[in-house]
């Protein structure tokens, strides 16, 4: 019986082939499992590529995209990392399992958390948040960046986007979020981003 928790790994992938490298990878993944010699074993938990909801104006109006959240990585969720590296030189395309020298390099913990706490197995897209500016501050009112306003790099304000950083392969990579800027709350609000510049 395993006691190991499973950890978050990232794969590096082709770049805008990260949902058919993810089906691929749970294929060879499944059909490892079913090779082993081991009860119930299982190598691959789950295997996703993040995205992320953010909206933008077109014809006058606002519509809800969903971009992804890491281009060019998917995360596989598993115990047996090694095993898993092995595995990937069955996927008939690009696939890179990353290590900081020899060591396994998980997603950073607090990513971790915060993604897996911000959406679920079946469906890893992080909601959009709205904020408010109060002079250069960017307060957050609701959404998955409340309480992570230190976190965010930069906002562009015409695209609904918030800029942070991600731990990743022991490296620190900039991705971006949805984030909805509004009129202050003493003001007119009706939940959608007002059409100010970028910021």
């Amino acid at each position: 019986m395993h006691t190991r928790q499973p950890k978050w790994y990232v794969i590096q992938v082709e770049t805008g082939r990260e949902q058919a490298m993810c089906q691929l990878i749970e294929r060879v993944g499944a059909e490892a499992s079913l090779e082993s010699d081991e009860d119930g074993y299982q190598l691959l938990e789950e295997c996703f590529s993040p995205q992320y909801v953010t909206r933008h104006k077109i014809h006058g109006e606002w519509i809800d995209l969903r971009k992804r959240l890491l281009p060019g990585y998917v995360v596989a969720i598993t115990r047996h990392p090694a095993h898993l590296r092995q595995v990937l030189y069955r996927v008939p395309k690009f696939t890179r399992l990353l290590t900081v020298g020899e060591t396994f390099a998980p997603l950073g913990e607090e990513d971790r958390a915060w993604l897996e706490a911000t959406t679920h197995k079946g469906d890893r897209t992080v909601p959009m948040s709205m904020a408010y500016k109060d002079g250069d501050t960017v307060v957050v009112t609701e959404g998955p960046l409340v309480g992570r306003e230190g976190q965010i790099v930069r906002v562009n304000r015409s695209k609904c986007l918030a800029f942070l950083e991600f731990q990743v392969g022991g490296k620190r990579i900039t991705t971006q979020v949805g984030l909805g800027i509004v009129n202050r709350p003493d003001n007119t609000t009706d939940g959608r981003p007002d059409d100010g510049a970028a910021a």
